[in-house]
């Protein structure tokens, strides 16, 4: 990888150099190759650069990298260099990087790119959306995009002020991307085979999901090195302020498919919890490489454990239908075992549920269960035909009666239809440059957005009350 680590002087040299060069308005896009220009902003999770894996045409070779000097950006910029070497599709990836303590300022005086990519420290990722987006820049934000109330109200001012700015601002939700939920939504929208959605209740919710994590993990035989700041709450978030954000994206955008979803009429949070999990220092060590708890962690410390709010519970309504949301993480998943994920979502006349668990081997299946008054003969006739309309898109889906509950069959997506989580980075990015386009964002991914944060921030709030 061709990078360079520039500072105050040489940057200004080659800012100056670069100035002369005739460029297209920062905010005019037609498609073309090499005119999205990325600005990758303080890189300190390992999704700031799989937009980069693998080459999009739209995407400019020179990006511009503002960060401070440390282990984050050296991290960053080693998986770059190792995507630029690889002996299949190698990539060819200019990295231009600003390293001084003043990379915010920097990037906002010199405009270099036209799409500013943020993925690191939640705790001032909301501020450096705003100043994007006011500078003129269009951005594309990993989740979380605010972990608080402060970081919603400035959320909003933000979307207002991209507005103005006739820029995007857009929240990289890659599970809409996953084939399994593609599929998923295909069938809840299907009023013959699925009905309507239950309304439920709060301890009945007519969607409930429950997603398990473990912060030590190993990637291809190597440890997983995460900051150590991933463990402050007030700097990575809550696990109510984390995970769920894919998982509420996921509740709407199946159920609610392009509807608007105002979170001043069509959102009330009912209940929400939170507990830690405890970690050792050797615990932290392992996972971070950093020798000692820093010193912001110390108001989490008891008896030498490290307790991380990173467990808890949501119950909301939209649109007056109960769903509830679990979130756990744990230190380390035991031997043979990895993430978990189980789904609910009830329709009058079927049922559909995800498992993600040892009895799938940990992988994500999707079955759909006929309802009780439901004729058999009748159902099986609309599922049918459902997945016949699935199949014009994945034609290698099919149905299996289960061995284990009557009424119930597997939706059986085969492998060569599954696209790895990396892949699902570039379909998000794709989607944002079509936007960048076509100039047409929908009203309801801003709504939906807000929506989203205002329920992850006041179920924090709740769960602090308590």
């Amino acid at each position: 990888m061709k990078y360079l680590k520039i500072g105050f002087l040489s940057l200004l040299f080659i800012g100056c150099q670069l100035s002369d060069k005739k460029e297209t308005p920062m905010n005019t896009f037609t498609g073309e190759k090499g005119e999205v220009k990325l600005i990758v902003l303080a890189p300190g999770h390992f999704h700031a650069d799989l937009l980069q894996k693998n080459k999009l045409e739209q995407i400019n070779d020179s990006v511009y990298v503002y960060a401070q000097e440390g282990s984050e950006l050296n991290q960053y910029l080693v998986r770059v260099e190792s995507y630029n070497n690889r002996e299949e599709n190698p990539t060819l990836w200019e990295e231009v990087v600003y390293n001084g303590s003043d990379f915010l300022e920097k990037m906002l005086a010199e405009k270099k790119g036209n799409v500013v990519v943020l993925a690191g420290n939640n705790k001032e990722k909301t501020r450096y959306i705003f100043e994007s987006v006011a500078a003129g820049f269009n951005v594309l934000s990993d989740k979380p995009m605010a972990i608080n109330k402060v970081n919603f109200e400035l959320l909003k001012q933000a979307y207002d002020t991209a507005q103005a700015n006739n820029v995007l601002l857009y929240d990289l939700m890659t599970e809409r991307y996953d084939v399994l939920n593609i599929i998923e939504r295909k069938l809840i929208n299907n009023k013959d085979l699925f009905g309507e959605l239950q309304t439920g209740t709060e301890t009945d919710p007519a969607i409930s999901m429950e997603s398990v994590h473990h912060f030590y993990k190993e990637v291809s035989g190597k440890t997983l090195i995460r900051p150590a700041w991933y463990y402050d709450v007030e700097q990575q978030g809550e696990g109510i302020a984390d995970v769920t954000t894919h998982l509420i994206d996921l509740a709407h955008w199946k159920s609610f498919p392009e509807e608007v979803i105002d979170y001043k009429e069509d959102i009330e949070v009912t209940s929400a919890s939170h507990w830690p999990t405890e970690l050792s220092l050797t615990d932290f060590t392992n996972s971070t490489n950093v020798e000692a708890f820093p010193n912001y962690l110390d108001k989490y410390i008891e008896d030498g454990k490290l307790k991380v709010f990173a467990n808890g519970t949501i119950n909301y309504k939209v649109k007056n239908v109960n769903v509830a949301l679990k979130v756990i993480w744990n230190y380390k998943a035991p031997q043979g075992s990895g993430d978990t994920f189980s789904a609910m979502m009830k329709g009058t006349k079927a049922s559909l549920k995800t498992i993600q668990d040892k009895s799938t081997n940990f992988t994500k299946q999707l079955y759909i269960e006929k309802g009780a008054d439901v004729n058999k003969d009748e159902f099986e006739s609309h599922l049918r035909d459902a997945i016949d309309e699935v199949k014009k898109d994945f034609n290698t889906v099919s149905i299996e009666s289960s061995m284990s509950n009557e009424g119930e069959y597997l939706i059986n997506i085969p492998n060569e239809e599954k696209k790895g989580h990396e892949t699902h980075f570039q379909n998000v990015a794709q989607n944002f440059f079509d936007y960048l386009v076509s100039q047409d964002l929908p009203e309801w991914e801003v709504s939906n957005t807000l929506a989203k944060y205002y329920i992850i921030t006041t179920a924090v709030d709740i769960a602090k009350e308590k």
